[in-house]
């Protein structure tokens, strides 16, 4: 975890981590945090002024975890849309409380560590040839589809893959 935080703070926010990753947004209040912890939750204010600086972290972690998938594929795999959409894909997946807190409301970009949702965009513009509306609409398509297979708004028989392949290509012929 970075340095931007003191070694309790980073103990709070990884247990609230996991708190939001078992239960979901709900759950995570500072008094279920603070029970978590064996502690009173007022003494969650000496390190986390309230509830949102601990969200605005966890949502900093995400952009910087999904930077980090979508760098690697970026390494492996220049320029392949595909490849990013199924790191972004999986990454959303297996982390779906996590995802659905850092992008179903507005972004705390202000309270967000500088640079970090630059980097997470970077792997995207950089395959889309630094066009930001392409990207952008890259980025919405692959935002809808993983927000509605989170939610399981897909009938059973859905052929999701064909889905994201099709959705690709009229990004990417």
């Amino acid at each position: 975890m970075p340095d931007r935080l003191t070694p309790r703070a980073r103990e709070i926010a990884s247990a609230a981590r996991t708190l939001l990753e078992e239960s979901g947004p709900t759950a995570l209040t500072l008094r279920a945090l603070a029970d978590r912890l064996g502690i009173k939750a007022p003494s969650l204010y000496k390190h986390f002024p309230d509830k949102h600086a601990v969200e605005v972290e966890l949502i900093a972690q995400m952009l910087e975890e999904s930077a980090e998938a979508l760098e690697e594929v970026e390494e492996r795999e220049p320029g392949s849309l595909p490849a990013l959409a199924e790191a972004y894909r999986t990454y959303a997946l297996a982390h779906p409380h996590l995802y659905c807190l850092a992008t179903e409301r507005p972004l705390p970009r202000e309270a967000l560590p500088a640079g970090v949702e630059d980097r997470a965009a970077m792997p995207l513009m950089r395959a889309c040839g630094g066009d930001v509306d392409t990207a952008r609409s890259v980025w919405a398509f692959a935002h809808g589809m993983v927000i509605l297979e989170i939610h399981g708004r897909f009938p059973e028989d859905a052929d999701l893959a064909a889905a994201w392949k099709k959705g690709l290509r009229a990004f990417h012929p």
